[in-house]
């Protein structure tokens, strides 16, 4: 439990607000961590607006109910819509002066701390950012679901599953392979056609499109050949996103670049040699670093920088 705090104590307020998960962190005025809250994704492009509204009001209430004080300034990274994001803060009262921003910002401070360079991320979406070199910050992906972010948990999920669904549409007599069997259990349906009409007529089936990433990745790891190459795909197309930003905006590095890998799917094991071959064979001039600290932390420290 927090302690009361006096009233003229200062705080800042951190949000990165994802499609998994909504993270805050109330900061105080010597950039310690004062209190820290974790609620659902708040994406609006997932959940719907209203949602997203409600998931955001009900953390910063439990954010800030057992501290006092004065907020002054909020940061909010967010995944969606940007202006509806802007559009949010600017009907909130209370929290200070709110700036909006991606969710690729504090990522994008954790791979370069303020430098030029890059950052891939793979969340239940997927990004691209860069600080050029004259600070200018460039953003690539991120399109969203319904447009396609490679190297994605929602893409890595939709082209496995896609991939087992031909599988059982063309009913074998073989064994079904392992990604199969996933699926199956997965959605605990066991036909082509009791999966199709899940996924197109099920509300919640873009959530499980994107929970299914994880087993790809296990099965992966155990050397399924089906998921490897889903991964692989999934992954390539990353990689080409990549490719252009480093090409336009370092065309002649004078040295390596930092380039900052960060999310569960890019730091798991089998995503990360396939990113290696990726980044070898496209002869990048970068350094890879992979980032085991949250975005939060990354909120935390530019707040503590004046953003």
């Amino acid at each position: 439990m927090y302690s009361v705090d006096s009233v003229d104590t200062n705080y800042q307020i951190g949000i990165d607000g994802g499609g998994t998960k909504t993270e805050l962190v109330l900061v105080d005025s010597a950039g310690g961590i004062a209190a820290q809250h974790r609620a659902p994704g708040c994406n609006p492009s997932q959940i719907g607006p209203d949602k997203a509204c409600a998931v955001l009001h009900e953390a910063l209430r439990a954010l800030t109910a057992k501290k006092t004080g004065i907020i002054s300034a909020s940061l909010w990274c967010m995944a969606g819509n940007r202006n509806f994001w802007r559009e949010t803060a600017d009907a909130l009262t209370g929290y200070g002066k709110i700036t909006t921003t991606d969710d690729s910002q504090p990522v994008l401070e954790l791979a370069t701390e303020g430098q030029p360079g890059l950052v891939l991320h793979a969340g239940t979406g997927s990004f691209v950012a860069a600080r050029a070199p004259d600070g200018s910050i460039h953003y690539a992906g991120g399109l969203g679901w319904k447009l396609g972010d490679p190297g994605s948990g929602f893409d890595l999920g939709r082209r496995a599953i896609a991939l087992a669904m031909l599988e059982l549409r063309i009913g074998a007599t073989a064994p079904p392979s392992p990604l199969v069997a996933a699926l199956r259990a997965h959605t605990g349906l066991a036909d082509y056609s009791a999966n199709s009409h899940f996924f197109y007529n099920d509300p919640a089936a873009n959530a499980q499109i994107a929970a299914f990433a994880p087993r790809v990745i296990e099965l992966a790891a155990q050397d399924c050949g089906p998921a490897q190459q889903v991964l692989a795909d999934s992954l390539t197309d990353l990689a080409r996103q990549a490719d252009e930003v480093i090409h336009r905006l370092f065309p002649q590095p004078a040295a390596k670049l930092p380039c900052g890998v960060s999310g569960r799917i890019l730091n798991s094991a089998p995503a990360a040699f396939a990113l290696r071959s990726l980044a070898s064979k496209l002869n990048w001039p970068v350094e890879l670093r992979f980032i085991a600290l949250a975005p939060i932390e990354g909120v935390r420290r530019l707040l503590t920088k004046g953003f």
